[in-house]
């Protein structure tokens, strides 16, 4: 099978901030992503854990994979968001099956 390369982007960015980050990035052309869940962690700041938590407090994970050439689109939109908020962008490489689906 004929693999293609991609970019997997992983924007961890409080749960309120969730809206304002994935129309940032539907406004920046990526027309695909996941919204998961962060159950807790470790960082600067110590342990937490969404435990005990009411409402939309805590983290969200938003996964974008991504043709190469649209990197710095989508990250120029997400940083925008991210820099005035806790959050954390990653970017690894990935290979796709479909990449016309991407």
């Amino acid at each position: 099978m004929q693999m293609h390369p991609a970019k997997r982007v992983e924007i961890i960015i409080e749960a309120p901030m969730e809206a304002r980050l994935t129309e940032a990035l539907t406004e920046a052309g990526v027309t695909g992503f996941t919204i998961l869940p962060v159950l807790g962690g470790s960082g600067r700041s110590g342990q937490w854990s969404r435990e005990g938590q009411v409402g939309r407090s805590g983290m969200v994970s938003v996964v974008c994979i991504i043709k190469p050439d649209r990197l710095d689109t989508l990250l120029d939109a997400a940083f925008a968001v991210v820099q005035r908020h806790i959050g954390v962008v990653t970017v690894t490489d990935a290979q796709v099956l479909r990449a016309e689906r991407f």
